[in-house]
């Protein structure tokens, strides 16, 4: 798969998973409120107590965008998904946030007005980009963002665990709600050399005793944390840290970086 198709893949994966993407949580609004809580506090003991300016540049449906404009910042997000991006827009009116959305690549973030005090890549979004070509682009194109001193925060599963056991699936989680019942999971096929892995996210709801199943799939880089240390130091970015979902109280591991 090239570049193009790899990008057009991604894309269409959060195209048809926009409208479900809520049901992969217990309760996803109280998942902004929560995620946003931990990542302002994240964020302000490493900057200040200032409303930031800042850029969730992998945005999805809103989950981490609008939980920071509920705790008073200036908030941009862009996905390469529109179907993502008209949904977070919607769903920041819900919550009566004011948030900025627009269709914009992580890895060409020219056209996205800024600077930014903050940057913003969660959820795993970032071993989406399996080439090394592609990671250092956005992380160029992040820092290109950012204002002198700027700090980047992205989420990703813990990779240097991850491909010790490759596991062939996550456990199936079961939630009961407004909605009906549900399952959700996730099968993963290990490329030979481990190092990237397609996912089948499968979803199995419950209404008036029948059930359905969608599922999509794409593929992630088993992205380590040394390999994402080097393409950050190489685009300009220095004072690395990992913090451990212990620390932060949030469910993925978090590296924040300071460009300059």
């Amino acid at each position: 798969m090239d570049a193009a198709q790899a990008t057009e893949s991604v894309r269409d994966f959060y195209d048809q998973l926009a409208g479900d993407y809520h049901l992969i949580y217990p309760d996803w609004r109280k998942a902004v409120i929560r995620q946003g809580a931990v990542l302002d506090r994240l964020i302000r003991s490493t900057m200040s107590n200032d409303r930031l300016d800042v850029l969730d540049c992998a945005c999805g449906i809103g989950t981490q965008a609008i939980g920071l404009a509920l705790r008073g910042h200036r908030v941009t997000g862009t996905d390469i998904s529109a179907a993502s991006v008209e949904r977070a827009r919607a769903e920041a009116a819900t919550f009566t946030v004011e948030a900025t959305f627009a269709v914009a690549d992580m890895r060409a973030l020219e056209g996205v007005p800024g600077p930014f005090d903050v940057v913003l890549a969660c959820d795993n979004s970032l071993p989406h980009l399996v080439a090394d070509e592609d990671l250092a682009n956005a992380a160029r194109s992040i820092a290109a963002s950012l204002r002198p001193g700027g700090l980047f925060v992205a989420s990703t599963r813990d990779y240097d665990r991850v491909t010790k056991a490759r596991p062939s699936s996550t456990q199936p989680r079961v939630f009961a709600g407004a909605e009906g019942s549900r399952i959700v999971f996730q099968a993963w096929e290990w490329e030979p050399d481990g190092r990237t892995y397609i996912v089948r996210l499968f979803i199995l709801r419950e209404a008036g005793g029948e059930w359905t199943v969608t599922q999509h799939a794409t593929t992630y880089r088993a992205l380590l944390r040394v390999e994402l240390d080097q393409i950050l130091r190489a685009a300009g970015f220095g004072q690395i840290r990992w913090h451990t979902p212990v620390e932060t109280g949030y469910p993925q591991q978090i590296v924040t970086a300071r460009l300059g």
